[in-house]
């Protein structure tokens, strides 16, 4: 049985990797900042009141884990808000920076003693983040802290691969979520896509950019 560390967990793709996971006999720890009902009818444990972007926060989740070995760890706590040229708003760009850029970096850093050879880390991200596949502009917050999670999460494939840890960079998709407005694809197909490509993530493909298809993206 694996153990499986997921944030943002109470909704959305969260909610649904944490299912799935479960329905496969997995042991999964959701971390959130409030739970929700739906995330209480699972098996998971939960620990509620986790801020990625709070080192207090952090290091509480790493005590509540209790030097529980981890073997796959999903950052995927994110927020987008949508800002154009015209209309930006600075102090919700730093926002999303801090949530969506140094959150999966602090979290990943701070539960790195649980990790061991083996072990999986997955960056819940965007193709809202590369720089060629940018057609469209705006969502300046959103694609700036897509692009520097992107970067950072690469930089912790080359850190981490003398241990014999991979890193995977994951788009799900358009998904029907609350962050999207319910538009794009169902909740449940976008997971288990996610969940295919960690099932295939080891040493010879760290540090790649997926969406959870199976295409390469463009960084």
């Amino acid at each position: 049985m694996r153990h499986i560390v997921i944030t943002g967990a109470n909704r959305g793709i969260g909610l649904e990797l944490c299912r799935q996971y479960l329905e496969r006999g997995d042991d999964v720890t959701a971390v959130c900042r409030t739970s929700s009902p739906k995330l209480l009818k699972t098996r998971a444990r939960v620990i509620e009141g986790v801020d990625v972007t709070s080192d207090e926060s952090v290091q509480r989740l790493v005590k509540a884990l209790e030097d529980r070995a981890i073997d796959i760890l999903v950052n995927n706590a994110g927020i987008l808000a949508r800002d154009s040229l015209q209309e930006l708003d600075f102090e919700s760009i730093e926002r999303q920076f801090a949530v969506n850029a140094t959150g999966p970096l602090r979290v990943t850093q701070a539960l790195l003693p649980q990790l061991d050879r083996g072990s999986r880390v997955a960056i819940i991200t965007s193709r809202m983040g590369s720089s060629g596949d940018n057609t469209s502009g705006g969502y300046y917050g959103y694609r700036m802290s897509k692009a520097a999670v992107n970067i950072a999460g690469k930089s912790l494939s080359r850190d981490l691969a003398s241990r014999g840890i991979a890193v995977a960079l994951l788009h799900p998709g358009m998904v029907a979520t609350d962050m999207t407005g319910h538009n794009g694809i169902p909740v449940k197909d976008a997971a288990s896509g996610l969940i295919e490509r960690l099932d295939l993530l080891d040493m010879s493909n760290t540090g790649s950019f997926w969406h959870a298809n199976g295409e390469l993206l463009p960084w």
